[in-house]
């Protein structure tokens, strides 16, 4: 371990040297932190991004002299930074840290492509700064809201040490101090659909890729007090919700939803009381009456029997060979002149040969 000790140069009697001077005194008291322990990294520091950032802008530095103060700057952000994160819990998400490094990366480069007219160092401390403000914002907006979302159940989930940089788990105990979540009426009708949904927003971040449980308990919701001997299992799936179609009347009772994982660690538990209202009965309509006929129209329309029939086609038949006799008839009475015309003709033409 080396321990490295610089004194106090004599600064500037401009507003700017005086506030350099007073940092650099600051940083003579913390040194012993900074050079006499191993340097740790906060969470802005935990990105490699930022890190060859900071590296790559001290070793532009034009000489030897003013990369070492550049780095003395660097390290004494890095103290802040470790202090900001430290109070508030050191821990941070990567949803988090992205924001608060493309955030801060962005001034950075705005910085390395301006005209720096003054002190170097001195506006190196001014964006080094800014680097912490962006990252106790995010944290201040993070930490009461999203590192323990959990208005009910229990969360594990991942967060980075902003201290080692390693990411670890994180245990956002229940508020009300309890795994059940609430009991919620559902209605529906016989036939018909009921879904059942136990999302929570907080379920995606919760470790060990835990299932939904679903059990029931039949009859009718609310009777009686019921123990875990009286559920049965329904279904274990990722999917948050399950649908109940086509229900009939003995489906209603008690459904429960339970986030779980595999080592049976129970996270979220909700309660659903389904009832299964019947459908009506249908009411019978009086057939309707059709008013009598007049005296006399008693009978029926006429409708053919079998005699009307067979006589119909009788006739029909008789007809049809009645025309076929007439036709052979008439057929054979011109066979017999156009014979007769023939021979008539064949005398005709030998008397006229003599």
């Amino acid at each position: 371990m080396i321990c490295i000790f610089i004194a106090p140069s004599q600064g500037s009697t401009t507003p700017q040297g005086i506030l350099l001077a007073d940092i650099r005194e600051k940083m003579l008291l913390m040194l012993v932190t900074l050079f006499c322990a191993p340097v740790t990294k906060a969470c802005l520091q935990c990105d490699s991004t930022i890190t060859r950032m900071h590296e790559d802008f001290i070793l532009s530095a034009p000489s030897v002299n003013d990369q070492i103060e550049l780095q003395t700057i660097c390290d004494y952000a890095y103290v802040t930074y470790k202090e900001t994160s430290q109070a508030q819990k050191g821990v941070i998400d990567s949803t988090t840290l992205y924001r608060a490094r493309t955030e801060y990366q962005s001034e950075f480069n705005r910085f390395l492509t301006a005209d720096h007219t003054g002190s170097l160092a001195f506006d190196t401390i001014q964006i080094m700064e800014k680097g912490r403000t962006i990252l106790e914002k995010h944290l201040d907006t993070f930490i009461p809201n999203g590192l323990c979302p959990n208005m009910c159940g229990l969360l594990h989930r991942r967060v980075m040490n902003c201290i080692s940089c390693q990411y670890e788990m994180y245990t956002c105990p229940s508020p009300t101090g309890q795994q059940d979540c609430g009991v919620f009426p559902v209605e529906a009708e016989e036939g018909g659909q009921a879904v059942l949904n136990c999302f929570h927003p907080w379920h995606r971040l919760v470790l060990e890729n835990p299932e939904y449980y679903y059990s029931w308990a039949p009859g009718k919701p609310g009777a009686r007090e019921l123990d875990e001997s009286d559920f049965a299992a329904l279904v274990v799936t990722y999917d948050s919700f399950a649908v109940l179609n086509q229900l009939h009347l003995d489906e209603q009772g008690t459904y429960r939803c339970s986030l779980q994982d595999q080592n049976g660690t129970l996270f979220y538990r909700v309660t659903f009381l389904l009832t299964v209202a019947p459908l009506p009965h249908q009411t019978h309509q009086t057939p309707v009456t059709l008013p009598l006929l007049p005296p006399g129209d008693d009978d029926p329309p006429l409708q053919p029997t079998e005699e009307l029939l067979v006589a119909l086609i009788a006739m029909v038949t008789a007809l049809t060979l009645t025309a076929s006799v007439g036709l052979t008839v008439a057929l054979g009475m011109m066979k017999n002149r156009q014979q007769a015309a023939s021979k008539a003709g064949r005398r005709k033409n030998a008397q006229n040969t003599v």
